[in-house]
């Protein structure tokens, strides 16, 4: 057999494997090796090992050629990570990571695990299961500190809605993190950068990965400078929004289009952690579908998007009916 020769090196699992993956497209076949002890746990790499992607001789200078044609620039010689190290979400988070490899493991969908033969890509379900819980206690102790007037009810429905899944989803966007998600082909037809719940548990990860390399500090203060602005409208009479389950059947009976009918399209997720897909129909015709952590926020998101396609006909075609047909 032809001997093998090392042509690309990296101290990132997913680099190597989206760097496999080119050359696979290309025709040439690379094998991966690694010094890198993998864990459970996001744990950093750096000065542990390096992952080498190897191919045949006769295939070396091919295969350089492309990694060339690929890569962002070259400094001192040595093959630079393919992406930006998310340089510009850093930017947005307001933080640095020390061990950017967390950062990129937080923002990598199963969606692209689940594609990769090699079983080396690892994606951020386990650091948004950590993300949650390092948000739910920094918002349980900000609000038992910041309104100790506050019933254990009151507190608790402030949490339930600042931890939704439909607020995180909305400081996602804000920061544009759907830009930088790493999903599967699939997830990437189906609009994935777009999905509230993607989204919402890519923050999380994220929160997650603050947290384990800066400490609980630095998560802290990166959440406060997330929530600092919603946290202030707490004491505001209309904080929470509007009941838009209420809303939304007030405006059907109000246009003669009867009551609202609620259905879970789908379930997932363990059941510590559910996620629920909810739709709204009208008239045997759904008008919106959104997800929540919980049937009754899915529903009310639901029936949020519900009410503004339906306020979106009306205002178009002069009335706010849907087909009945």
């Amino acid at each position: 057999m032809s001997d093998l020769v090392v042509i690309f090196r990296t101290q990132s699992d997913i680099e190597a494997s989206v760097v496999r993956a080119l050359l696979d497209a290309h025709g040439i076949c690379a094998m991966l090796s690694s010094q890198i002890p993998h864990s459970v746990l996001p744990l950093s790499i750096n000065g542990l090992g390096e992952v080498r992607l190897s191919v045949l001789a006769s295939d070396a200078d091919e295969a350089v050629r492309i990694i060339e044609s690929h890569r962002a620039e070259v400094v001192k010689g040595e093959v630079v990570r393919m992406r930006d190290d998310f340089a510009a979400l850093e930017d947005r988070l307001g933080y640095r990571f020390r061990q950017p490899e967390l950062i990129e493991r937080a923002l990598t969908h199963r969606s692209l695990a689940n594609e990769d033969a090699t079983g080396a890509i690892l994606d951020n379900e386990s650091l948004e299961f950590l993300g949650d819980a390092v948000l739910g206690f920094t918002i349980a102790d900000l609000l038992f500190r910041r309104f100790p007037e506050y019933d254990e009810g009151q507190k608790s429905k402030v949490k339930s809605l600042l931890v939704s899944t439909t607020t995180l989803a909305r400081l996602a966007r804000q920061m544009h993190l759907g830009d930088f998600l790493m999903l599967g082909r699939g997830e990437e037809k189906t609009g994935g950068r777009r999905k509230q719940a993607l989204l919402a548990d890519g923050y999380e990860a994220v929160i997650a990965a603050v947290y384990l390399d800066g400490g609980i500090d630095a998560a802290r203060a990166f959440i406060m400078r997330q929530f600092g602005p919603l946290i202030d409208e707490v004491r505001q009479p209309d904080f929470g929004g509007r009941d838009y389950k209420s809303a939304l059947q007030e405006y059907l009976q109000a246009h003669d289009l009867g009551l609202p009918d609620y259905h879970v399209a789908s379930e997932s997720g363990p059941d510590h952690r559910k996620l629920f897909q909810v739709e709204v129909g009208v008239k045997g015709e759904v008008i919106a579908q959104a997800a929540g952590r919980s049937k009754k926020e899915a529903e009310q998101e639901a029936a949020r998007l519900a009410l503004e396609r339906l306020q979106e006909r009306g205002q178009d075609g002069g009335q706010a009916v849907v087909s009945s047909e």
